[in-house]
C-alpha cells in the first residue's frame, strides 16, 4: 500500500510539471490543484495503474528529466558532511541543515575553480542543478561552483594554507635567518614595469649607491605569476656564489586580495623556506599580509621599507665609523700615555743596567761564534756537493752523446739513397699500371679495333640517324686520321615489338 501511494505522488508530480510548461500564465492555480489531487482514493489509484504501467527505469528516467528541467540554476546553502575526494578527482558529499539533507557531487572540471579546501562542518553556498542518480534512484545536487558562507573563498583558502604550513613548522622563528648588515649584492624578484622596482632602486640610490642589484623579471599577478616567482628565487640561489648574492627581496606594490594572490601560493612558500639566501618579503602595503610574509626570513610592510631593511644608510654608517675611529684613537692615546708613565716608573726603579748589558754582550759573542761554526760547516757541505755534481757532469759529457748520434746519422744516410730508389721504383710501377688501365678505358682505344667516331661539323657525336640530315657533311675519325663525307641516304633500323 505504501509503495502504491509513492507511485501516485510521483505520477501526479510529473503531470503537474507538464501542465506548468503548457500553461505558465496560470502556474500558481495549477500547483494548488495538483497538490489537492496528490492524495488520491484507492479507486482513482486503480484506474491510473490500469491506464499506464511503468518499469522502474522508465519511472526514474521520467523523474530525472522532470527534475533536471525544473530545478536548474539553483543556489543552495548548507553544511558539508561526509566529504570525500575520489581518486578520479571528483568530490562527493552531503549538504545538510537542521532538518534535511541532500547528496551532492562536484566533478573534476568544476573542482579546479575552487580555491579553498572543502571539509566537514564547513558552511558553504553551492550553485548547480538537481539531477537523479539512476542506479540508486536518488536525487542529488550537481554542483558547478562552491563558495564558503560568510567568508570569501580566497580568504578561507588563505587561512587554511596558513594553518597547514604553520602546523608543519614553516613559520617557526628557528628557521629565520639573519639579514646581512651590508650585502655584497641584492637579488630582486618583481615586475620590471611596476612601481615596486622604482621604489626599491630609489631607496637604494638614496641610502647606499653602488651596491649591485640582480633583477629577475617576473609576473606578480595572474595565473602564471607563482611559477615565475618560484623560478626567480631558484635562479638567484643558483647564481649565489657567482654574483655574491647575500639577500633576496620578493615583492610587489599594493592591491586587492586577488591581485596579491600569487604570493599566497603553497609552492612559492616552500621555495622561499628552502632558499639558501635570506629572503625579505615586500608585498603590498603595511596592512596586507600574504603567506610569503610569514615564511620569509623578514617581512617588510612595503617595497621601500624592504630596501631600507636590506641596506644601511651610507651617511649614518660613515658617521658611525668616524665616531668609532675617534673613540679608538682616544683610547690608544690614553693607553700610550699609561704605558709611558709605567715605563718611567720602572726606569726610576732600575739601579744599574750595566750587568744586564754585559750579559747580553756575552750572549751575543756566543751566538756569533756559533754562527761562524755553522756557516763553515754549511760551506763545506756545499763544496762537497759541488764536487759530486762535477763528477756526474763529466760522466754525462755531451761529446760522447754527440758521437753516438753522429754514428746513427751516418748509418741512416747510407740507407737513404737505396730507400729513395726503391720508393721511386714502386711509384713508377704504380704509375705504369694506372696508365695502362686508363688507356684501356679510353674511348679512343676502340679505334684501334676498327671502330670509328662520327661527328658533325660542329663536333657533336652522331648517336642516331635522326641526328643528321641527307646531304649534310660528316667527319669520320679513324685510328690514323679523319675522313670528310656527305650523307647520301638515311636508313633507319626497324624496331621489333
Amino acid at each position: 500500500m505504501v509503495s502504491g501511494c509513492y507511485y501516485i505522488i510521483y505520477y501526479a508530480f510529473i503531470r503537474r510539471i507538464q501542465k506548468e510548461k503548457k500553461q505558465t500564465h496560470v502556474k500558481n492555480k495549477l500547483i494548488e490543484k495538483q497538490q489537492d489531487h496528490l492524495v488520491e482514493t484507492p479507486q482513482d489509484s486503480e484506474e491510473t495503474e490500469k491506464q499506464s504501467v511503468l518499469t522502474v527505469s522508465q519511472l526514474t528516467r521520467k523523474i530525472r528529466l522532470s527534475l533536471e528541467n525544473k530545478f536548474r540554476g539553483l543556489t543552495v546553502e548548507g553544511e558539508l558532511s561526509n566529504f570525500h575526494r575520489a581518486p578520479s578527482g571528483h568530490w562527493y558529499f552531503t549538504l545538510k541543515d537542521e532538518e534535511s539533507q541532500i547528496r551532492g557531487v562536484m566533478f573534476r572540471p568544476s573542482t579546479s575553480s575552487v580555491r579553498f579546501r572543502p571539509e566537514d562542518g564547513l558552511e558553504v553556498t553551492l550553485r548547480g542543478h538537481l539531477t537523479v542518480y539512476s542506479p540508486r534512484g536518488e536525487y542529488q545536487l550537481n554542483v558547478s561552483s562552491m563558495e564558503p558562507k560568510g567568508i570569501g573563498a580566497l580568504q578561507l583558502a588563505f587561512e587554511q594554507l596558513k594553518k597547514r604550513l604553520h602546523s608543519e613548522g614553516l613559520f617557526e622563528q628557528e628557521h629565520k635567518r639573519s639579514i646581512p648588515k651590508l650585502p655584497r649584492c641584492i637579488g630582486l624578484v618583481t615586475s620590471p614595469r611596476g612601481a615596486a622596482i622604482h621604489d626599491l632602486l630609489s631607496v637604494l640610490n638614496r641610502r647606499f649607491p653602488g651596491i649591485p642589484v640582480l633583477l629577475f623579471p617576473a609576473m606578480v599577478q595572474g595565473e602564471h605569476a607563482p611559477n615565475e616567482l618560484i623560478e626567480g628565487v631558484q635562479a638567484l640561489n643558483h647564481l649565489q656564489h657567482q654574483h655574491k648574492i647575500d639577500v633576496i627581496i620578493v615583492g610587489r606594490g599594493g592591491g586587492s586580495l586577488e591581485d596579491l594572490w600569487a604570493f599566497n601560493d603553497e609552492n612559492l612558500a616552500r621555495c622561499i623556506h628552502h632558499s639558501n639566501i635570506p629572503v625579505i618579503s615586500a608585498v603590498g602595503h603595511e596592512t596586507d599580509f600574504t603567506i610569503a610574509d610569514f615564511v620569509s626570513d623578514l617581512r617588510a610592510p612595503t617595497p621601500s621599507a624592504a630596501m631600507e631593511l636590506a641596506v644601511p644608510d651610507k651617511a649614518e654608517l660613515q658617521e658611525a665609523l668616524d665616531l668609532r675611529y675617534r673613540s679608538l684613537r682616544r683610547m690608544m692615546m690614553e693607553y700610550t700615555d699609561t704605558k709611558h708613565e709605567r715605563t718611567s716608573q720602572l726606569r726610576s726603579r732600575l739601579s744599574s743596567p750595566r750587568q744586564a748589558i754585559q750579559q747580553h754582550f756575552q750572549k751575543a759573542d756566543n751566538l756569533s761564534q756559533l754562527l761562524k761554526e755553522r756557516f763553515r760547516s754549511s760551506m763545506n757541505q756545499k763544496h762537497n756537493h759541488s764536487l759530486l755534481m762535477h763528477q756526474r757532469l763529466r760522466l754525462l759529457n755531451p761529446q760522447k752523446l754527440l758521437g753516438m748520434h753522429q754514428k746513427n746519422i751516418e748509418l741512416l744516410s747510407s740507407r737513404l739513397p737505396a730507400s729513395i730508389e726503391n720508393l721511386i721504383q714502386h711509384r713508377r710501377e704504380i704509375f705504369h699500371s694506372q696508365a695502362s688501365l686508363l688507356e684501356s678505358l679510353s674511348p679512343l682505344a676502340v679505334l684501334h679495333r676498327g671502330f670509328s667516331l662520327n661527328q658533325k661539323e660542329d663536333g657533336s657525336l652522331l648517336k642516331s640517324v635522326e641526328d643528321v640530315e641527307t646531304g649534310e657533311a660528316v667527319e669520320i675519325r679513324l685510328e690514323d686520321g679523319e675522313l670528310k663525307t656527305k650523307v647520301l641516304e638515311k636508313k633507319k633500323k626497324s624496331q621489333k615489338n
